[in-house]
């Protein structure tokens, strides 16, 4: 599937959308390479299929996506050595950005991303309201 078809296939689902996306469907956008972005609870940015992994966001937060894989956030405190080419990494990586209650998204959803990665979006629902725009891209395209 495209990404604008897996994002129609997403649109419109409830929160929490952990308990809508089935095992089957994540199987199948990880086999076809489709990375799928959406929040989580008031502090977590959540990633389906071709990346499964969670990057805290309370408030808003940032991942950075590498040679496929999401970068492990830099602990500052406790490298300090000016070698362990985290910054390099860093500076080379693709950046989604989750964005907490974003006033200029209309419908005024929780959850907002953005990214200059090719994507398509999707909207999850609370009990009729917007919660989040979630995002679908390709892995390829980082």
């Amino acid at each position: 599937m495209t990404t604008k078809e897996w994002a129609a296939k997403l649109n419109g689902r409830e929160y929490p959308f952990s308990q809508q996306i089935s095992k089957e469907e994540i199987a199948a956008a990880k086999a076809e390479g489709i990375v799928i972005v959406y929040g989580a609870s008031d502090d977590l940015m959540e990633l389906e299929g071709a990346i499964r992994d969670e990057v805290g966001a309370h408030e808003g937060g940032t991942a950075c996506i590498l040679g496929g894989k999401l970068l492990e956030p830099h602990d500052a405190d406790r490298c300090d050595c000016p070698y362990c080419g985290y910054a390099e990494a860093e500076q080379r990586a693709k950046v989604i950005k989750a964005l907490w209650c974003p006033e200029n998204v209309p419908g005024n959803p929780s959850w907002a991303y953005k990214t200059d990665i090719p994507h398509e979006t999707f909207d999850i629902m609370e009990d009729g309201e917007l919660y989040c725009r979630g995002i679908v891209f390709r892995i390829e395209d980082v």
